[in-house]
């Protein structure tokens, strides 16, 4: 894709989804942290099944680390990687009350560095909690931007750094959004629908199908 189709493609998303935003259901930047590390590997709708329990009772890490790890199993058993997400939730739950006074910290580098956060789930809670410019890529956004020819990379880190070279500093969070919410709609993993899709006259994949 060449950079005026790349900057048509964003123009042309932005007008698609003008209302983006997360699909997850939280109340602070503590329940979105637990939500986006849940979210791994499993559905929005499901993670805010569970959540929608979970944060009854345990809406802080405070709440959170007087929960064994097999009795929050039994709360995200569902969501799957139970044993691993239940593992993150508490390691990370302790760093923030050891070492960020009980605040989840409002920076890339610092929510990094809490047990089982990585680039992704750091990007999302820095962008959507604390409103910094971050593109945080999830399979969505890897497939879109590789497929489209928006941002090709082999690696998410790959496609952050070329998508942030392709989009604006503004835009990067909602960037973030549009290309997950094209990316459930019509840009399906599968079998994407190309032919109801806006961006087809610029896309790779479409134009090496022809």
């Amino acid at each position: 894709m060449h950079t005026n189709d790349k900057q048509r493609a964003l123009q042309l998303l932005s007008a698609l989804y003008p209302e983006a935003k997360p699909a997850l259901i939280y109340r602070n930047p503590y329940e979105l942290l637990v939500a986006v590390v849940l979210s791994a590997q499993c559905t929005d709708e499901r993670v805010n099944k569970v959540t929608r329990v979970l944060f009854e009772k345990y809406d802080t890490p405070e709440k959170m680390v007087t929960l064994t790890q097999e009795e929050l199993e039994k709360y995200i058993f569902s969501c799957g990687f139970y044993r691993m997400k239940a593992e993150h939730i508490l390691s990370a739950s302790k760093d923030i009350l050891e070492k960020f006074n009980g605040e989840v910290p409002d920076t890339v580098e610092k929510l990094m560095s809490l047990a089982g956060v990585g680039k992704k789930t750091a990007n999302v809670v820095y962008s959507v909690a604390f409103g910094g410019d971050a593109i945080a890529v999830d399979t969505h956004v890897f497939r879109v931007s590789n497929r489209t020819g928006l941002a090709k990379g082999k690696t998410p880190l790959e496609v952050e750094n070329r998508l942030q070279k392709s989009v604006p500093k503004k835009d990067w969070s909602k960037a973030h959004h549009w290309l997950i919410w094209h990316g459930r709609k019509v840009c399906h993993s599968r079998k994407p629908d190309c032919e109801n899709c806006a961006l087809s006259p610029l896309c790779d994949y479409v134009k090496k199908r022809k």
